[in-house]
C-alpha cells in the first residue's frame, strides 16, 4: 500500500484549523485515491491555539459579536472549493446550550470562543474523508529544511526524530517580535533603577503580578492592548462594577495601581456600534472601487495618496455615512436622497462641505472626517487635571453615539471605510505610491485610523474606561504621549502635547502589540539561509524593514532571497506580508480569509497531485 502523502501545518490555531478544513473539503476532488496525512504542530491545544486557548482570564473578551464569527464556508464565498456549511459561535452557542449568554449581539469570552474553536476543529476531525488521517504534535517547530529532492523537514522542540513533509504551511499567527532600540533603552533603565518595564507583549502571557497597589503605571497605547491590561489590573485583582442611577460606577479594591494612559491620538479606540442600519445599506463601493482605480491610474508611474487616492476614499466614507441620514432619517436633512445624491455624486470632495451646509441643518449631523481622526488636535489644556473631564465627555459622548441608532450614519460610514479598505487591497494602485507613503500613509495613518474607527473594544469596556477614570483608577495623559527616562529622579517622565506638565512613574507598560521581525526559531533560520527574506520596502533616500516575512501575493508561497516562490512552502498570517487578513469571519460577507485558505489547500493539492508517493518517511 503506497504512503500517504504527507502535508504539516505549523500552527493549529484558528487560520491552521481553517486551512485544514479547507484542506479537508477539497481532497476528495484534487487528490480522489491517494492517501493522505495532515501533521499539525503547535505547543497550545488545536483549534484555539495560543492566543484562543483555554487557559486565560474569563476577564479576556472577543472584539467582535459572537453572530459574526464563524469558521464555516456558506453560499455567499466565492471560491473553487466546495461550500461546507457550519454554525456561527452564536449558533454554536444556542445549540450548546450552556452559553446562552452567547448570542447574536453579544460579546463572548475568550474562553468561550476556545471551547467553540475546540469543537470545530475535533468536528473537522470526525468528519474527514475516507484515507486522510490527521495528526496534532503539542510541540514547538523550532527549525525547516529540505532534503535533497525537495522534501521539507520539519524539526521539533521535544524530539530528536524531525517530520518529513510533501508540503509545509506556517501558520503561527501573532509572534513575539524582537526588541526596538527604544524597548532596549527603556528595560536596561528599568533594570539599573530598580523600576518595571513590560515590552509589547500578549496580555494573556504577560506578567502583571508585579505592578504595586497605588503604583503610578504609564501605558503607552490606547487600543486592544490597553483594555486587556486595564481589565487584569482591576476588575482581575478584585474591584468590582456597579450601577448606580443607570451609570457604571467603579468600586475599588485597593490593590490597583495608577493608570496613566496615553498615545499618539490620545485618546481609546471608539467603542463598537451596539445597533444596526435604520435605512437600506447604501450601494458600496461607488467611488473608490477596485477596478476603477486601476484604470483610472493605469498611466500613471507614481501617485500620491493625499492628493489622488484620499479624496476618492473620504468621498466613499462619505457616501456611506450620508445616504443612512438621508435614508434613514430624512427630518434632519433639507433635500431628498436622490437630489443629493446627484449633486454628491458630480462634486470632487473639496466641493461637497458647502453641499453639505446647504442640505444638514446641525452641525453634529455632519461628517467630519479630520476632527474624528484628531479629536484633540488644536485643543490644550492649562494642565493634565483639567483634560481629565474633557476626556472623560469624550468617551461619554461616543458611548451615547456607538449606542443610539440616532447616529446610525456612523454605521454608514464605518460600513464604506470597510469597503475602501477591501478595495485598496484589492487593487494595483499601492504599487504606484513611493515607500514613503506607502509606509506612512496607507500601513501607518490609514490602517491606525481604519482600527481607531471600527475595531474597537465592546461599548462595555469604554464604559468601564469611563468608571475607572471617574474613580481615579485611570488618568489620561492626551495626544503626542512621550516617555522619557529621568536618571537624576530614577523614574519614567511621561506626558503629552494636550496639556504641559508630566507624572512620574515606577513603571511603563508598552500597551500595543508587538511588531517587527519574529522570534520564532523557524523563521529565523530561513532568514539566515537565505530560504526567506523581510518585507523591505526602499526609494530614494527611504528605506523601510517592516520585519514581515514575504510571501506570493498570489497563492502565499514563501519567498526566498532571489525572489522565488518555494514550490513546497506556504505562509499566511499576521507575521507575513498578507496584510489583508481576518482571524475570524463574519457569515454572508464573502470573507477573505476563506478564500485565502481555499487558495492554499487548492494549490498544494495541486502540487501534491504531481508528486510521487511510495516513498519512505520519516517518522
Amino acid at each position: 500500500m503506497a504512503e500517504p502523502l504527507v502535508v504539516v501545518i505549523v500552527g493549529a490555531g484558528p487560520r491552521g484549523t481553517g486551512i485544514l478544513e479547507r484542506l479537508l473539503a477539497n481532497v476528495g476532488d484534487l487528490l480522489p485515491g491517494t492517501p493522505l496525512r495532515v501533521e499539525l504542530v503547535d505547543p497550545f491545544p488545536p483549534g484555539g491555539g495560543r492566543v484562543w486557548r483555554l487557559e486565560q482570564s474569563s476577564l479576556m473578551w472577543m472584539n467582535a459579536l459572537a453572530g459574526n464569527i464563524t469558521m464555516f464556508t456558506d453560499e455567499s464565498v466565492t471560491c473553487d472549493g466546495p461550500i461546507r456549511p457550519g454554525p456561527s459561535l452564536s449558533e454554536w452557542a444556542a445549540a450548546d446550550g450552556t452559553h446562552w449568554d452567547v448570542l447574536g449581539m453579544s460579546f463572548a469570552s475568550r474562553q468561550v470562543q476556545s471551547r467553540y474553536l475546540s469543537w470545530v476543529f475535533d468536528h473537522l476531525v470526525a468528519q474527514r474523508p475516507e484515507g486522510v488521517d490527521v495528526v496534532v504534535h503539542a510541540t514547538s517547530a523550532t527549525g525547516l529544511t529540505e532534503e535533497p529532492g525537495g522534501r521539507q523537514v520539519v524539526w521539533l522542540a521535544d524530539r530528536a526524530e524531525p517530520l518529513a513533509a510533501d508540503l509545509v504551511v506556517l501558520a503561527m499567527g501573532h509572534q513575539e517580535a524582537e526588541p526596538t532600540a527604544e524597548d532596549v533603552r527603556m528595560s536596561a533603565f528599568a533594570a539599573q533603577h530598580g523600576l518595571r518595564h513590560l515590552p509589547s507583549a500578549y496580555t494573556a502571557d504577560a506578567d502583571l503580578s508585579g505592578f504595586r497597589p497605588g503604583e503610578k503605571v504609564v501605558l503607552r497605547g490606547f487600543g486592544a492592548a490597553f483594555i486587556d491590561v486595564m481589565a487584569l489590573l482591576t476588575e482581575g485583582r478584585g474591584g468590582a462594577y456597579t450601577t448606580e442611577a443607570g451609570r457604571l460606577r467603579y468600586l475599588p479594591c485597593g490593590r490597583e495601581p495608577v493608570l496613566h494612559v496615553g498615545s499618539r491620538r490620545g485618546v481609546p479606540y471608539r467603542a463598537k456600534i451596539a445597533y444596526r442600519l435604520v435605512g437600506r445599506p447604501a450601494p458600496l463601493p461607488r467611488f473608490f472601487a477596485a477596478a476603477d482605480l486601476d484604470r483610472r491610474f493605469a498611466g500613471a508611474d507614481r501617485i500620491d495618496f493625499h492628493a489622488d487616492l484620499w479624496p476618492l476614499m473620504a468621498k466613499e466614507i462619505g457616501w456611506g455615512y450620508y445616504h443612512e441620514l438621508f435614508t434613514a432619517h430624512p427630518t434632519r436633512v433639507m433635500c431628498g436622497w436622490d437630489r443629493f445624491a446627484a449633486e454628491y455624486a458630480r462634486l470632487p470632495w473639496e466641493r461637497i462641505p458647502d453641499l453639505v451646509a446647504e442640505t444638514v441643518p446641525e452641525a453634529a449631523d455632519r461628517l467630519d472626517l479630520a476632527a474624528i481622526d484628531q479629536p484633540l488636535r488644536g485643543l490644550t489644556f492649562p494642565s493634565l487635571a483639567e483634560l481629565q473631564p474633557h476626556l472623560r465627555a469624550h468617551i461619554a459622548a461616543d458611548l451615547r453615539r456607538r449606542g443610539e441608532f440616532i447616529h446610525s450614519p456612523d454605521l454608514g460610514a464605518t460600513r464604506a471605510i470597510l469597503s475602501v479598505n477591501r478595495e485598496l487591497r484589492a487593487s494595483s494602485v499601492t504599487g504606484k505610491l513611493s515607500a514613503r507613503s506607502l509606509v506612512r500613509d496607507v500601513h501607518g495613518w490609514w490602517q491606525g485610523f481604519l482600527e481607531y474607527y471600527t475595531s474597537g473594544p465592546p461599548a462595555q469596556r469604554n464604559r468601564q474606561l469611563l468608571a475607572l477614570a471617574e474613580a481615579g483608577v485611570v488618568r489620561f495623559l492626551g495626544a503626542g504621549v512621550w516617555v522619557e527616562p529621568d536618571p537624576e529622579r530614577g523614574v519614567f517622565r511621561a506626558g503629552g502635547t494636550s496639556a504641559p506638565g508630566s507624572v512620574e512613574a515606577t513603571a511603563l507598560v508598552e500597551a500595543r502589540l508587538p511588531q517587527g521581525r519574529s522570534t520564532d526559531p523557524l523563521l529565523h533560520g530561513l532568514y539566515e539561509r537565505g530560504e526567506a527574506v523581510d518585507d523591505e520596502l526602499a526609494d530614494g533616500d527611504f528605506r523601510h524593514s517592516s520585519g514581515l516575512l514575504r510571501v506570493s501575493e498570489e497563492d502565499f508561497r514563501v519567498i526566498d532571497g532571489d525572489g522565488r516562490a518555494h514550490p513546497r512552502r506556504f505562509a499566511i498570517g499576521p507575521f507575513t506580508t498578507v496584510r489583508h487578513f481576518a482571524t475570524f469571519a463574519t457569515p454572508r460577507t464573502n470573507a477573505v480569509s476563506f478564500r485565502q485558505n481555499d487558495t492554499i489547500a487548492r494549490t498544494a493539492l495541486g502540487i501534491l497531485a504531481r508528486t510521487p508517493h511510495t516513498k519512505d518517511l520519516v517518522s
